[in-house]
């Protein structure tokens, strides 16, 4: 298996391992644009791997904070008690980078970046950049992603 990210298509691509496309989805990258120095609230690019695998057996909308679910789960009332919160749902697919001096390890780490791939809430665009750096998807969509991809999975963010 492998996933591509495309950040002009805003789409993430999980195909099999001889290349055959096995689904498509709609994504929000960063609003920021393409890049890897941390505190820049970019989307990281080149070839990473999903590093862990967080939520399994979580509600669709459980809400994660830190990487550990709340307890709440993501509602309209929910969301104006907090309007600060950068909403991370559902499960969340924690990215690492491959490639040292890039997307990996100084001051452009990926994995210390904290860039997921994780849910968002419905009234949150899809199709369009939005996101503070990382890659975010429906719920219903990356809890069929989640089911489908292992830890080590190689994920490629193309520009």
């Amino acid at each position: 298996m492998k996933i591509t990210i495309s950040i002009p298509e805003q789409t993430l691509t999980l195909a099999d391992a001889s290349g055959g496309v096995l689904v498509t989805y709609s994504v929000s990258t960063a609003l920021n644009g393409a890049g890897e120095k941390k505190d820049t609230s970019c989307t990281p690019r080149g070839k990473h791997i999903i590093r862990a695998k967080i939520g399994a057996g979580q509600a669709e909308n459980a809400v994660f904070i830190g990487r550990r679910p709340t307890g709440e789960i993501y509602s309209p009332e929910l969301a104006l008690q907090h309007p600060e919160r950068d909403w991370i749902l559902t499960r969340i697919l924690w990215l690492s980078g491959c490639e040292v001096g890039f997307n990996r390890l100084s001051d452009c780490d990926t994995m210390q970046r904290y860039i997921y791939i994780h849910g968002t809430p419905d009234t949150e665009p899809i199709g369009v950049p939005r996101s503070h750096g990382c890659i975010r998807m429906r719920s219903s969509d990356v809890v069929a992603l989640f089911e489908r991809v292992a830890v080590g999975t190689v994920v490629e963010i193309v520009e």
